[in-house]
């Protein structure tokens, strides 16, 4: 990695405009890692300009999906050949540990597969018009895409967003977080290596309240896709409004773990463990909310808060860390107030719920793995997402009980149910106002599954046909098949015209 991380716009390499830049720092260690060019306005506007021109002159749009979809398999094997380096970059710039990034990154070679399957078997269609007119619909790309990412899955979240956008044959900017843009920027290296033109894909870094913006707003985009919080998602999804343009938005959660008392403990106590702690719990679809049978209630608090107090916290570069640092000041100090206010609300702290001691924290983020009982469904932490390894626990009696505690929430993204009653498991899921329900499992993912959430959780999917549809337009062509002269005016029968 150098030691700076430059705007790519059509091709090139280059400082922003301004001469700005910020810098990224290791968030367990506190050492600097780079500085990274911050985009400006104009920037932005320049970046929008060449995806404009790319896509107008049809270096990409117009290439047959069968050579696209080459070029993305060549970059699906370039990217498998560089999963060490990028996991390790990653750990060093989000804190997440090693260990995950591996097994993460080593799945994404698979979305540009998938989305490159897509794009060679995708059809219009040939709706019924009546004999004398033949109707051709196709599905066309949007044009230049803005696609706005988050620091918590930085190369993966990208390339769901990434791999559609492209199978469909638009043009890019992306617009990464501040806290983790260097492996999405190697990306687009990557990406013209494989083959993809100058151009197509632009990469403009920088703050969310100026180069975020700036992009937002840009009247010369065709679309927005955009993860990170539910105020942010509002506030994108208002500038797509103005600019009438589709907006994909994937936003927060509150995820439910539903635990029937039919489970094996242990297995159900792990199932939940990996819910709420993987990634030190920031991510949307963290299982934040751990809801459990009142006949086995107590047994399974026990276990999960003795296996809770046995993570090992610590360098994420260590393959026997568990739990890796926050990935920021700002987000230990919104996980560190969340807790305090559970406890003055009344709650209480069953495992965690400090900043740990130790040399080895001192210059890190890091925050112990947190469990809260006694907790009430009036307490700020049952609703709101706190984005850290912080998890409640709460008994449920009956299906009802469980259905209704785990619809309350503004959220609903995600939701896992742990039950060996196969009846029971599609009654529950049928009932829970979210968009994805994991059976006995939880956080698992694949590129042809779909992702998306209801309620403040956002707007439409990622992954599968859809996402690749969404980006895509219909056109409809009505071609006249008739051998008989039409002359509206120039009779006075009555013609078919509608």
């Amino acid at each position: 990695m150098a030691d700076q991380l430059l705007l790519h716009v059509d091709g090139k390499d280059q400082p922003a405009s301004d001469g700005g830049e910020f810098a990224v720092h290791n968030p367990a260690t506190g050492e600097h890692l780079y500085t990274v060019a911050n985009g400006t306005e104009e920037d932005v506007n320049g970046a929008v300009l060449a995806g404009r021109a790319a896509f107008d002159d049809g270096r990409w749009r117009a290439m047959p999906p069968r050579e696209r979809a080459r070029i993305l398999n060549r970059a699906a094997v370039l990217l498998a050949e560089r999963v060490d380096e990028y996991a390790r970059l990653e750990s060093l710039q989000i804190g997440r540990t090693l260990r995950e990034m591996r097994a993460q990154l080593k799945r994404l070679p698979e979305w540009l597969e998938y989305f490159a399957a897509v794009a060679q078997t995708a059809e219009g269609s040939c709706p019924e018009f009546g004999p004398e007119h033949l109707n051709v619909v196709r599905r066309v790309p949007l044009g230049v895409v803005g696609l706005i990412t988050p620091w918590n899955h930085p190369l993966l979240i990208t390339m769901k967003k990434v791999s559609a956008a492209l199978a469909a044959g638009n043009s890019l900017i992306i617009k990464p977080s501040e806290l983790g843009p260097a492996v999405p920027g190697q990306l687009v290296a990557l990406l013209e290596e494989a083959g993809v033109p100058p151009g197509v894909v632009n990469f403009v870094p920088g703050l969310g309240r100026s180069t975020g913006k700036a992009l937002t707003e840009h009247p010369g985009l065709a679309k927005l896709d955009v993860t990170g919080g539910t105020e942010t998602g509002r506030v994108i999804a208002a500038a797509a409004g103005r600019s009438l343009i589709p907006v994909t938005a994937e936003l927060g959660g509150k995820a439910p773990v539903i635990v029937f008392d039919d489970v094996d403990i242990d297995t159900a106590v792990a199932g939940a463990l990996f819910a709420a702690f993987i990634a030190t719990g920031q991510t949307c679809v963290q299982g934040a909310r751990i809801l459990v049978s009142r006949n086995i209630y107590d047994r399974f608090q026990e276990v999960l808060v003795t296996r809770t107090r046995q993570l090992r916290l610590g360098d994420p570069m260590d393959l026997q860390t568990q739990v890796g640092p926050l990935v920021s000041q700002a987000q230990r100090d919104k996980t560190a107030a969340a807790v305090d206010r559970a406890r003055e609300q009344g709650a209480t702290v069953l495992a965690g719920g400090r900043i740990p001691e130790g040399a080895q924290y001192a210059n890190g983020w890091f925050y112990e793995p947190t469990i809260v009982g006694d907790i009430r469904r009036d307490h700020d932490l049952w609703s709101e997402e706190v984005f850290g390894p912080v998890s409640v626990i709460a008994p449920f009696d009956g299906e009802d009980d469980a259905v209704m505690m785990a619809n309350d929430s503004p959220f609903g993204l995600a939701a896992s149910v742990w039950t060996q009653n196969v009846g029971r498991a599609v009654r529950v899921s049928r009932r829970l106002d979210i968009g994805i329900v994991w059976i006995n499992d939880h956080h698992r993912i694949d590129p042809a599954s779909p992702w998306g959430g209801f309620k403040d959780s956002g707007i439409g999917s990622e992954n599968g046909l859809e996402a690749f549809r969404s980006y895509t337009r219909q056109q409809s062509l009505i071609i006249n098949a008739s051998d008989t002269p039409f002359d509206w005016f120039g009779t006075d029968e009555d013609l078919r015209y509608s």
